[in-house]
């Protein structure tokens, strides 16, 4: 008998669809979704049946449609998803199902920022200074006591998105005011890490990570957001034997053993300091984003996708994964607002790197700006050397100009 996973993916996004085709080569899987929207035309058939629901963040949603497709096909034997917005969902409805995977306090300790930073802490793991935030006497206490510049964002937010840097005690008291802070709906504030920013990727494997892969973000997230005209770069070097890479790996290990999963992806953004120390930023339950996941992929010639579906389904991991080359994405935008007007740059660009462009997306004319440090769209290097990839990027930043008008 074929062993019914069922997959909850809201909407069919290129990303997603690239996690939810892996599941469903798995050999003895009926695949069973949990939609919003369905799959287009090219994915029609990716899944054996699937129920729509209205609201896939929703827990009692999914109780209900696990419980529908339960009655067409039978028990489920996997509940899984990538999109960390309901990981602690997903852990609620395994729970009503006895299902295995990752559990309701696993989820929440990696979903909820200041418990996680209260886990690893606690475990002797260096995170940055926090508190939840829900008064304005709070604030000036919490203030007083790690000083500016200090970052404040949803306890459950999602990378820099709806982070702020403030660096005055009234820029604290105006952001707080903005974001609606109250006793019953805190804000985490956090003192300021300084140093590079770097991530720390793992395949976890009942409990023990696997494989391990690094990142450098240039510039680190945060100033890419506070500086729109920056074009940001997310570099994977092929060389990751350096001391500082044995500590990271050391510490991000510590991390998962700390907050306690067993099977899946981890995503860690960590810094080194100016001082050589590090210190983690933030440990996510889930896939990388689009273009780090695949670029992992690239620098092991691997299927990144296929291998998380082994791990959260199967609880396997299938190899030696050996780095043979670097890569980068630049995620290009331009000086200036409104909607793009011209793209100019491309044949330099392609003339001068083109073997090397894995994947290129770029915006149409009459789209407005990103708002986000992802900007407008990327180009996916890789090369043999760190090196190589390093010199393309710089092709990249200075060929590639996005106009808007």
């Amino acid at each position: 008998m074929p062993r019914n996973v069922v997959f909850v993916a809201p909407f069919p996004t290129y990303t997603t669809m690239r996690f939810v085709r892996a599941a469903a080569r798995l050999p003895d899987v009926r695949l069973l979704g949990i939609v919003q929207a369905r799959p287009g035309f090219a994915d029609a058939d990716v899944y054996h049946d699937c129920v729509r629901v209205d609201d896939a963040h929703r827990t009692e949603d999914l109780v209900a449609a696990v419980a529908e497709l339960q009655r067409r096909h039978g028990e489920p034997f996997r509940l899984i998803g990538i999109l960390e917005a309901m990981m602690v969902q997903l852990a609620e409805v395994r729970q009503r199902f006895g299902l295995t995977g990752t559990d309701v306090k696993t989820a929440t300790l990696f979903r909820e920022k200041a418990q996680m930073k209260d886990a690893l802490r606690a475990a002797g793991l260096p995170v940055a200074e926090h508190a939840l935030l829900g008064t304005i006497e709070e604030a000036r206490a919490f203030a007083s006591k790690v000083g500016f510049p200090m970052i404040v964002k949803p306890p459950a937010g999602l990378g820099s998105r709806s982070t702020f840097r403030v660096t005055t005690l009234e820029g604290l008291i105006g952001t707080l005011a903005e974001m609606r802070c109250s006793p019953a709906h805190p804000v985490l504030a956090e003192e300021m890490l300084r140093g590079t920013e770097h991530t720390m990727e793992t395949f976890t494997v009942g409990g023990v990570p696997k494989m391990v892969s690094f990142a450098r973000y240039i510039p680190g997230c945060l100033e890419a957001v506070e500086h729109p005209w920056i074009q940001w770069t997310c570099l994977l070097p092929r060389e990751i034997d350096a001391p500082v890479y044995e500590r990271a790996k050391a510490m991000g290990e510590a991390a998962i053993r700390a907050l306690g999963l067993q099977d899946g992806m981890t995503h860690m953004e960590w810094f080194e300091r100016e001082d050589g120390s590090l210190a983690i930023g933030e440990i996510a339950q889930r896939p990388p984003g689009p273009q780090l996941c695949q670029m992992t992929g690239l620098v092991h010639d691997a299927d990144v996708y296929f291998a998380w579906a082994r791990a959260v389904v199967d609880g396997a991991w299938d190899g030696d994964w050996q780095r043979r080359h670097a890569a980068a994405a630049v995620f290009v935008r331009g000086v200036g607002r409104g909607r793009v007007a011209a793209i100019t740059g491309v044949r330099e660009t392609h003339e001068e790197i083109g073997a090397g462009i894995v994947e290129a997306k770029l915006p149409s004319i009459g789209e407005p700006k990103g708002e986000g440090y992802e900007g407008d769209g990327y180009v996916v290097l890789r090369a043999r050397t760190t090196d190589d990839v390093l010199r393309m990027v710089g092709v990249v930043h200075r060929t590639l100009k996005i106009h808007y008008q």
